[in-house]
């Protein structure tokens, strides 16, 4: 990795990504927003609590100024964006205004497809039938709702600000504003959790019929409260595959598709900005920490907010670190995130590389043998029990 070099002058604003272009006619843009009213227990993102409503207002100011940055690219009109998602964090922080604000200077900046998927974050806390009417209408077309958890013993001990029919009513704002497409994330594996209280909890969110679930087991990463403390209470491996097994049935049950490890989606309401990362497509990171992911390049911002601020008050972008991705590893990455997804990937693709790897061609056999990966037509990929283990059968093909 290099290290940070976004202190380029303003007469060369795009620093090390002034010489990439997109391989792609399209792009996806995440944007970062970093605050949120507190910050949960098992969270490793880029957060911190909002304590002062001008360090806020002085982001936002950056956030705009990084856009135009970007924009004045010259490929910025070469590549239409048709995903925009908002995350964090918790954007649902932001009022109707400052949302009106950030997703027109992405308009400005950059030719966003007409029919462009806009996600938002939102915590069932922060959001009203009035405020997601506003996002609504300043563009904003898919929610993506935090709920966690449907136990109100578990809500206030993991940090969350909401009890389970509040977050029922948050569901039912985003309904009653207008959203057809509402996507649910879930936490398993968490302190305390049964077998009861999850079949429970994914009962519930399922009556609730939204388009999308997201349903994540707990990792306890080291940026998190929880990674660095410790935490008592985490249920055994048997209890969390139990977890993963409870989601996987009765999702299929209710007709929705495991399209990708901890993904489900009612018929074509996958998430087409999730599908940019998977299919391995590119990307643009705004906001202090934010990825992204040009032409061969990744990238980071930096992620202390005032650094951030600052380097866009004096003009310049905000890069932190990046590379430019070897051979091995757009292979490597082409592999993993295509076995994440139900899609997989080519038979003939795979089997190629498996012909030059005699070590990967074994591991793949005994993959198929252990029914965790299954030929299905042209394309190969990862059964359920699979997608179970993914994280350890992936480390072989790095």
């Amino acid at each position: 990795m290099t290290p940070e070099g976004a202190s380029a002058p303003v007469s060369s604003p795009l620093a090390v990504l002034a010489d990439v272009s997109p391989s792609h006619s399209t792009l996806g843009v995440y944007v970062h927003v970093p605050f949120c009213t507190r910050r949960c227990e098992y969270c490793s993102f880029n957060t911190a609590p909002v304590d002062d409503r001008h360090v806020v207002s002085r982001y936002l100011t950056a956030l705009g100024r990084e856009i135009e940055l970007l924009g004045a690219a010259p490929w910025a009109r070469t590549a239409a964006v048709e995903t925009v998602f908002l995350g964090g964090g918790t954007p649902s922080l932001l009022e109707v205004g400052q949302m009106e604000a950030v997703l027109g200077a992405l308009r400005r900046a950059f030719t966003v497809d007409a029919d462009a998927e806009v996600t938002v974050e939102c915590n069932p806390e922060s959001v009203t039938r009035a405020k997601l009417a506003g996002y609504r209408e300043a563009g904003v077309n898919r929610i993506s709702l935090g709920v966690q958890s449907l136990d109100d013993a578990i809500l206030p001990a993991i940090g969350r600000l909401h009890t389970a029919a509040e977050a029922r009513a948050a569901f039912e704002a985003a309904r009653a504003a207008g959203f057809s497409n509402v996507s649910v994330d879930l936490i398993y594996g968490l302190p305390a959790l049964t077998a009861e209280s999850w079949r429970a909890t994914v009962d519930g969110v399922l009556a609730w019929e939204p388009e999308h679930v997201s349903a994540y087991g707990l990792t306890l990463d080291p940026g998190s409260i929880w990674g660095s403390s410790g935490v008592n209470g985490l249920p055994g491996e048997d209890a969390v595959i139990g977890h993963y097994w409870t989601m996987a049935e009765r999702a299929r049950a209710h007709g929705y598709e495991h399209y990708e490890v901890s993904n489900y989606a009612r018929p074509a309401a996958r998430s087409r900005h999730n599908q940019i990362y998977w299919r391995r497509r590119e990307y643009l990171a705004c906001g202090p920490g934010a990825a992204g992911f040009l032409a061969d390049v990744r990238y980071t911002n930096v992620k202390p907010v005032a650094r951030y601020t600052q380097l866009l008050e004096d003009g310049r972008l905000p890069l932190d670190t990046w590379e430019r991705l070897t051979p091995h590893q757009v292979l490597a990455e082409s592999l993993i995130l295509a076995l994440r997804t139900a899609d997989g990937i080519d038979s003939t693709r795979l089997d190629t590389r498996a012909a030059n790897d005699p070590a990967l061609a074994r591991r793949l056999a005994a993959w198929r043998n252990e029914g965790l990966l299954i030929d299905d037509g042209p394309r190969s990929r990862l059964t359920e029990s699979g997608f179970l283990i993914s994280d350890s059968l992936f480390v072989d093909l790095l």
